[in-house]
């Protein structure tokens, strides 16, 4: 999947996305909110309402730079963090699926992971558009000191860590619960067993492409 398509899929599913926050918000019953419907999955859910706090001005005792960033927000800024997460929730579906189809279409373990870090990382980038400098900054900041990279982790790095390509599609896919609950928010991920397509996602023929592999 290109880089156009997944901004294309960003700007279609905000709108989608922000309608079932409010939703949420206002009403529906605690198992309404709690179900993952395959028409549910791959989205954000709100569950539980943003912070009105002023910024924090204290310590962070949080081992997340991003959720000190938002304790350090103003509560405008965290409803635009929280959009732009939502708006990264989706991205994470489009991977869900992705990975799916990937495994219907019988490629390795090794391929689907390649892949679906790649596109992790492409997301980042996409949903730091949003941000203001000073954000991305130290983001980036954090991530070339844990990793060497402003974008997180690579493939190789990632297996490493985890010993296996399975562990890395998973770690791929996965989105930070502390920074999700700092910002009322929970993330439905799309199990394989919900896709009923068999088309191959936007870009993928035959072998996975070479530039996922580096």
């Amino acid at each position: 999947m290109t880089r156009i398509s997944l901004r294309a899929l960003a700007r279609l599913t905000v709108p989608a996305l922000l309608s079932v926050q409010a939703i949420l918000t206002t009403g529906g019953t605690a198992e309404a909110q709690h179900s993952c419907r395959p028409a549910d999955c791959g989205r954000s859910v709100v569950v539980a309402p943003l912070s009105q706090a002023p910024p924090s001005q204290g310590s962070c005792t949080s081992p997340e730079k991003a959720v000190c960033m938002i304790r350090g927000e103003t509560p405008q800024q965290r409803r635009e963090s929280r959009e732009t997460r939502m708006r990264y929730h989706a991205l994470l579906g489009e991977m869900d699926r992705t990975e799916c189809e990937m495994r219907a279409r019988g490629y390795t373990e090794e391929e689907i992971a390649r892949r679906l870090v790649a596109m992790r990382n492409e997301a980042k980038d996409i949903t730091r558009a949003d941000m203001s400098p000073e954000q991305v900054a130290k983001l980036e900041e954090r991530n070339r000191e844990k990793y060497g990279n402003p974008l997180g982790p690579t493939a190789d790095q990632l297996y490493a860590k985890y010993g296996s390509w399975k562990a890395v599609s998973d770690a791929a896919t996965r989105s930070s619960r502390a920074v999700d609950a700092e910002l009322g928010l929970e993330y439905r991920p799309c199990p394989c067993e919900q896709e009923q397509s068999t088309d191959a996602p936007a870009g993928i023929t035959g072998n996975a492409p070479a530039a996922d592999a580096h």
